[in-house]
């Protein structure tokens, strides 16, 4: 296959100038998916033949496929070189994007940007999923939900201060310092909600550093653990602090809600921390290294029925 140099993607001028029409976007999703020459999604050992048309046609099957199939892009009439466009908004848009803002940058319908959105975002879970933490992690929790001041008086939830999450939805956080991040949207933050995600997620070799939240008792009993006590103004002690996990919650999740998306149901909220998790956890390497990333984790298929579903 032919090489191809597509530069660093410096600025959006790189990137429109590296794919200037949709041959140049299917010659490079050929290249990250099939880097060893094409591959039938139907017989893996079938052997290939290329059509006049721009298809493939595997031997074994006699069916038809393209580069599409398999991925997040079958069987949308979308353009490789729209869905391209939209990855890069996606990766490199610090805040993130709202559907509504990348329904007028790619010219598509309202409808057509949400489930777009949606289905990149599902590609994000197994990749942040499958991270393993270990040295020192830190732990927290957020609560993602409007103000109860900022509500009219006759929409006010009593007794919803402090870790209350009768109107607001749990999010636990674990971060590896100078590592990686990862978010788990929890039923609530007790013991038992709290334990299973960082057993499965972070090595029993980890020192963990969390807050007195009496939900972390269990995990104390495998993890070596150093705390603070924020209720005593106690903020730092020795090596044992939360700023780090404290900073993601509020640089990289709290500001993209707050300024880029009307809303964020529960139902979807997994989808949108995957995203903020991958954005930080990729936030020291290069444009183009972050899109190569999203593009090679496209290899899901999801349908429209099952993101409502």
């Amino acid at each position: 296959m032919k090489e191809i140099n597509f530069g660093q993607f410096n600025t959006l001028y790189d990137f429109c100038s590296a794919f200037p029409n949709e041959k140049t976007c299917i010659d490079y999703l050929e290249k990250l998916l099939w880097p060893n020459g094409v591959v039938s999604p139907y017989d893996k050992n079938s052997k290939v033949y290329r059509r006049g048309d721009g298809l493939y046609r595997c031997k074994n099957t006699g069916k038809n496929f393209n580069v599409r199939i398999g991925t997040i892009f079958e069987s949308t009439k979308l353009p490789l070189r729209k869905w391209f466009l939209a990855i890069y908004f996606i990766g490199n848009y610090k805040k993130g994007i709202s559907a509504t803002q990348l329904s007028k940058d790619i010219d598509v319908t309202l409808k057509t940007a949400w489930f777009l959105l949606q289905k990149v975002r599902r590609t994000f879970h197994d990749n942040i999923h499958s991270i393993k933490l270990h040295g020192e992690v830190e732990l927290d929790e957020t609560f993602v939900g409007g103000k109860n001041k900022n509500r009219h008086a006759n929409k006010k939830v009593k007794n919803s201060q402090g870790r209350s999450f009768k109107d607001k939805v749990p999010v636990m956080g674990m971060m590896e310092r100078n590592g990686n991040v990862v978010c788990k949207v929890v039923k609530d933050t007790s013991v038992k909600s709290l334990t299973a995600p960082i057993l499965r997620t972070v090595k029993l070799s980890a020192t963990l550093y969390t807050d007195e939240w009496c939900g972390y008792d269990k995990v104390r009993r495998f993890y070596h653990t150093e705390m603070v006590d924020h209720g005593k103004g106690m903020y730092v002690n020795g090596n044992a602090y939360t700023n780090s996990i404290e900073g993601f919650w509020g640089n990289y999740c709290k500001r993209p809600i707050n300024c880029t998306y009307n809303h964020l149901s529960r139902k979807y909220m997994q989808g949108y921390f995957d995203e903020f998790c991958f954005r930080y956890n990729f936030r020291k390497v290069s444009n183009l290294e972050r899109f190569k990333k999203m593009i090679t984790n496209v290899k899901i298929r999801v349908t429209q029925i099952q993101i409502a579903a």
